[in-house]
């Protein structure tokens, strides 16, 4: 997710029992830690290529986009070495998503498509001719679709993952890049809104439109709940259960912010900040790093895996070091 200033979202939205919404981003921001990035140590560095961006994390394997050469990379997370390039017909753009053996890639180009990458064969099978509304959206999968937003108007696209046809076109707000699957629905952010969109997944139909805060655009899932970064550095918490959000100031890096949960945390990645930790009980920020790297992360094998885009590789960096690093300091 290469970082352009994009309309990337960095306010923090949460519900937490016993935390007022009106907590000051100051406040906040005094009892997180702050450190240089050079201070964490990597238990491994991988390259790839020119630039390095989007990662999927599975039970087997790290999966990476780049460019110089357009492809996506197979990391087995056993040796961190890199095993496949599988080069592809265009840019990947727009997230990675796993679903039905599959790795799904969004790419731009003068005609964006849809790349089908076998996870067994690590070849690429199809090149579905529905793509992306545009670079930094991203790709979801439910329990039996692959859905993306297409088009300028404000469409989601339900995919069939055999086919690759489009099964349904749900409108949306226009702008409304990032889908996001859980707990059979799908939430789509609405950054010109400040309001994630619901779409019941089984129906394909919109059953909601929840406040988030300015600017909401990447999120992720965990925890009962969706996370979504909005660009003025705050947080919206939405409840998968009762659809209720709140949205609090934490103090986060305003402008934009790659989000993702693992481990029980939620963790963020941008340009100058390559990561943060934020402890979602709170919630609160407890520390951040800052320096050179960052763009996209996952979590997974023990690790988080963060890209340094411009450099081409990806870092993985033990979580419990991290968070040992963070109680300490």
């Amino acid at each position: 997710m290469s970082v352009l200033q994009r309309s990337t979202p960095v306010r923090i939205a949460i519900v937490a029992a016993g935390l007022a919404a009106s907590l000051s981003s100051a406040a906040l921001a005094a009892d997180a830690k702050q450190h240089r990035f050079g201070e964490l140590k990597p238990s491994a560095i991988v390259h790839l290529g020119k630039t390095a961006d989007w990662v999927a994390v599975t039970d087997d394997a790290v999966w990476v986009g780049g460019t110089g050469p357009q492809a996506v990379f197979r990391i087995d997370p056993r040796t961190n070495r890199r095993i496949a390039t599988v080069r592809l017909p265009g840019e990947p753009c727009a997230g990675l998503v796993v679903g039905f053996g599959s790795l799904w890639v969004p790419l731009c180009g003068r005609a964006p498509v849809l790349a089908q990458v076998d996870l067994k064969s690590n070849a690429l099978v199809h090149v579905f001719h529905v793509g992306p509304v545009e670079a930094e959206s991203s790709i979801t999968a439910s329990a039996d679709s692959v859905w993306m937003t297409v088009g300028k108007a404000g469409s989601l696209a339900r995919i069939d993952p055999v086919s690759g046809a489009v099964r349904q076109t749900i409108p949306v707000p226009v702008g409304s890049y990032n889908p996001v699957y859980a707990d059979g629905r799908v939430w789509i952010t609405d950054p010109a809104g400040g309001k994630v969109t619901v779409i019941d997944a089984a129906r394909g139909e919109r059953i909601a439109s929840l406040p988030a805060g300015p600017g909401a655009r990447w999120s992720a899932s965990g925890a009962g709940a969706i996370w979504v970064l909005n660009t003025d550095g705050s947080l919206t918490r939405v409840d998968t259960a009762t659809r209720s959000s709140q949205t609090v100031d934490l103090g986060l890096t305003r402008g934009g912010a790659y989000i993702g949960f693992g481990a029980g945390m939620l963790w963020t990645t941008t340009m100058k900040v390559p990561l943060s930790l934020i402890d979602p009980s709170g919630p609160a920020l407890r520390c951040r790093w800052v320096g050179k790297g960052g763009d996209s992360l996952d979590v997974g094998h023990g690790a988080v895996w963060l890209t340094n885009y411009y450099a081409g590789t990806i870092e993985r960096i033990p979580v419990a070091e991290i968070l040992r690093y963070c109680q300490a300091s």
